[in-house]
């Protein structure tokens, strides 16, 4: 049963579509750009970023200011030798660097340095909004700072902001300097995300519209242009896909799209592992890293 809150969205939504369409379409959009209030942890969340406590500890943590707000990114070195090279590391919605653990254990003991971004609104990162511009805008300064990268390793929606930001198909953004992608549960296509959202709040046509019309004049592009096997295809930098086949968040059949962006996308199916124990799989870990390890021009950190 829907709960009282989401009744009055979707009575509000409602009425937009009919009274003010446009003044809708823009509610609409600060609501879908919106983030979780990170006070607000559910118990196995909180057990996460507790038992993550020590892990955390042995970061160097940088705060770089990225428009109105600042971002954290996490710097994990691997012990006793310098680093060969560079992985940067980007959650997915409503999550945290605490989550991605187990792959950024798999880097640095592999002897890579790992930076682990808080996309804003996460984690450490200030604010209560993100959407796909201001995701791209962090991965850029995070580029800027630490970059380049042997490889950029996301999540769920960080997947998606991987390869939009190797793409640099954001006004005002550099594509990002990576050698690989390593997509982990990522969408395809956004406009199934933002369909969802419509049904959800019950967003109409005419709503939506104008909420497409908010994210082309912030990204330079409709929400329809946004298709991570578009950009893979054009890219042609390597990329690994790892899906299960049981992803109850982000359905297989967007896996295999992305597989077929060309002969440089390898697909990884991850049997029974769902969109979350996805991350800590150590099978999974394994193949991430050992992608990442292929041979490529070695590039000392200093």
């Amino acid at each position: 049963m829907a709960s009282i809150g989401l009744k009055v969205i979707r009575g509000v939504f409602g009425a937009a579509e009919h009274i003010a369409p446009r003044l809708g379409g823009r509610a609409a959009f600060e609501l879908f750009c919106r983030t979780p209030d990170p006070k607000k942890l559910s118990a196995g969340e909180r057990r996460a970023v507790e038992a993550a406590r020590g892990f955390m500890a042995e970061a160097r943590h940088h705060r770089l200011k990225v428009g109105s707000g600042c971002v954290s990114v996490h710097e994990f070195r691997p012990e006793g030798h310098s680093a060969t090279a560079t992985v940067l590391v980007i959650h997915g919605w409503r999550s945290r660097t605490e989550y991605m653990r187990a792959l950024i254990e798999g880097y640095r003991k592999a002897g890579f340095r790992v930076m682990s971004l808080d996309l804003p609104g996460h984690g450490g990162s200030t604010g209560r909004r993100l959407n796909m511009a201001m995701a791209v805008e962090a991965t850029a300064a995070a580029a800027q700072w630490f970059g380049p990268f042997a490889a950029v390793v996301g999540h769920s929606f960080g997947g998606a902001v991987a390869a939009c930001a190797a793409s640099g198909m954001i006004k005002g953004t550099a594509p990002l300097p990576t050698e690989r992608l390593i997509m982990i549960a990522s969408p395809n296509a956004l406009t199934d995300v933002l369909n969802g959202f419509r049904r959800h709040t019950n967003v109409g046509d005419k709503s939506a519209r104008a909420l497409d019309n908010q994210i082309k004049r912030i990204s330079g592009h409709p929400m329809a242009e946004f298709v991570a096997s578009r950009y893979i295809a054009q890219m042609q930098i390597p990329t690994l896909v790892i899906h299960a086949p049981n992803d109850a968040e982000v359905p297989a059949s967007d896996a295999k799209t992305l597989a077929a962006a060309g002969d440089h996308v390898r697909l990884l199916w991850a049997e029974n592992l769902g969109h979350r124990r996805i991350l800590s799989d150590q099978t999974v870990v394994a193949e991430a890293v050992g992608f990442v390890e292929q041979p490529r021009q070695p590039a000392i950190v200093h």
